[in-house]
């Protein structure tokens, strides 16, 4: 009976997941993100920078484009282009796009394709090092966003899928942000450009609006470092205790 009452009892890991749940008649904990724990509160900037071989002072943009094979598919293209344009208008940027081991392959020709001569370096994996290293991301939604936001990197959010997908999603969706960093702060703190928003052009210009507002960067940075302490709850210790207490009221 104890473990069934407790198997009624959901953990989340988002604060804002307990009241939803709760309207619904589900019993709910938030007990924190295990990603707030493993990630520094203060992002290792230089050392990540000596550790990928990135000068200290140049700007760096992390490029990080999902991590599935259908994503690469229709963000990769976007993402890369985009870069192409950055690299024209900025010639002192530097990029670095963590690739998911099995995937190189598939990324190496979109990059002769679409930035043969940017000066962009492929990285297997070492995704939180690029995050770490950079100034700004033009990153795919997904969990790599809150990461993003746990390393307090402005971001600009890119994504495109499939257009029977995209539709059955716009009429599932209660809430106007597709990104975790804003639904979490519930404001639009960082650009989203999705489908046919999701322009060389348009994610260009985001990428340099960050990079020429030092005070908004900044404004974010501290938005982050609130959301990373709200989310900071040493979720295996709350989570284990959360379990014991459910158990003992049963």
């Amino acid at each position: 009976e104890k473990i069934r009452r407790a198997a009624d009892h959901v953990l989340c890991l988002f604060p804002f997941e307990p009241e939803l749940l709760r309207s619904h008649g589900i019993a709910a904990t938030y007990v924190g993100h295990p990603l707030a724990d493993a990630i520094p509160l203060q992002a290792p900037r230089t050392a990540a920078r000596a550790a990928l071989g990135l000068p200290e002072q140049a700007p760096v943009v992390a490029v990080l484009p999902g991590s599935r094979r259908s994503e690469i598919a229709m963000i990769a293209p976007v993402f890369l282009q985009t870069v192409a344009l950055l690299a024209r208008q900025r010639p002192d940027l530097r990029f670095v796009l963590p690739v998911v081991p099995g995937l190189r392959a598939l990324v190496e020709p979109l990059l002769r394709q679409h930035a043969p001569d940017a000066p962009l370096t492929l990285l297997d994996g070492r995704s939180h090092e690029a995050l770490a290293a950079c100034d700004v991301t033009l990153i795919a939604s997904g969990t790599a966003t809150l990461e993003a936001a746990l390393f307090k990197r402005p971001m600009v959010i890119g994504y495109r899928m499939n257009g029977l997908t995209w539709q059955l999603m716009k009429r599932m969706a209660y809430q106007p942000w597709v990104g975790l960093p804003n639904i979490l702060c519930r404001d639009f703190v960082v650009p989203e450009r999705i489908q046919e928003a999701a322009q060389p052009a348009t994610l260009a210009a985001d990428v340099l609006a960050w990079l020429d507002a030092p005070a908004r960067m900044a404004a974010v940075t501290g938005r982050f470092d609130e959301l990373h302490h709200l989310l900071r709850r040493d979720t295996g210790r709350t989570a284990t205790d959360a379990i014991a207490q459910i158990l003992d009221q049963s």
